[in-house]
């Protein structure tokens, strides 16, 4: 099925983000991780994290029941420091980049590497790596749930006196893959018109 897809949409990077300690997140939120993961792989993607527990966890355990790629982005500067010093878990990712810049190095390197972002439930970190995305004019989808982290967030896009027209949200992981999937390919259309390349290399 994967070789069937176009080039240019194998190759996105869709990230997850969300809380590393999901408590607050009601019962179903392991589930909608997961299938968050699993979808971004059905839909030919590959999976990018924060390389942490809890949500985004349960997402590459998702990406990677559907046999997908996943990718970890690492506060940490090393596998030692990663499993030791953070306490943070190495499986259900094919890499791991170790960026050595802590949580809000991390971050950014996490979000720029990623052609878009999904949020799920989450807390502050979730938000940082929101408002990064959001400022950089990514493709967002924003994931409903029993959480009030959608919520939250409209009310910063409300009162944030910028402007990203490319924020999506819904409830169905599946729906919500495919509409970010759409704005990814909008945004690289576009981008490669600006630039002058064939819409093929994009």
């Amino acid at each position: 099925m994967e070789k069937d897809l176009p080039v240019n949409l194998r190759k996105y990077k869709l990230c997850v983000s969300g809380a590393a300690e999901t408590g607050h997140c009601g019962v179903d939120a392991f589930e909608q991780a997961k299938e968050l993961g699993r979808e971004v792989v059905r839909q030919g993607c590959i999976l990018t994290t924060g390389a942490t527990t809890g949500f985004p966890f349960w997402a590459a355990v998702g990406a990677k029941e559907a046999k997908g790629i996943s990718i970890g982005f690492s506060p940490a500067t090393s596998e030692r420091e990663h499993r030791d010093v953070y306490r943070l878990p190495i499986e259900n990712m094919d890499m791991i980049v170790y960026t050595g810049f802590g949580y809000p190095g991390r971050d950014l390197l996490l979000t720029r590497s990623s052609d878009a972002v999904f949020i799920g439930c989450g807390r502050i970190g979730t938000i940082h790596e929101f408002t990064i995305a959001y400022e950089d004019g990514k493709p967002i989808g924003i994931l409903q749930g029993g959480w009030e982290t959608d919520e939250v967030i409209k009310n910063i896009i409300k009162n944030s006196h910028r402007v990203n027209n490319k924020i999506v949200y819904d409830s169905d992981p599946k729906i919500l893959v495919e509409k970010v999937v759409e704005l990814v390919k909008k945004d690289k259309n576009e981008k490669s018109v600006r630039i002058g390349f064939p819409q093929e290399w994009v």
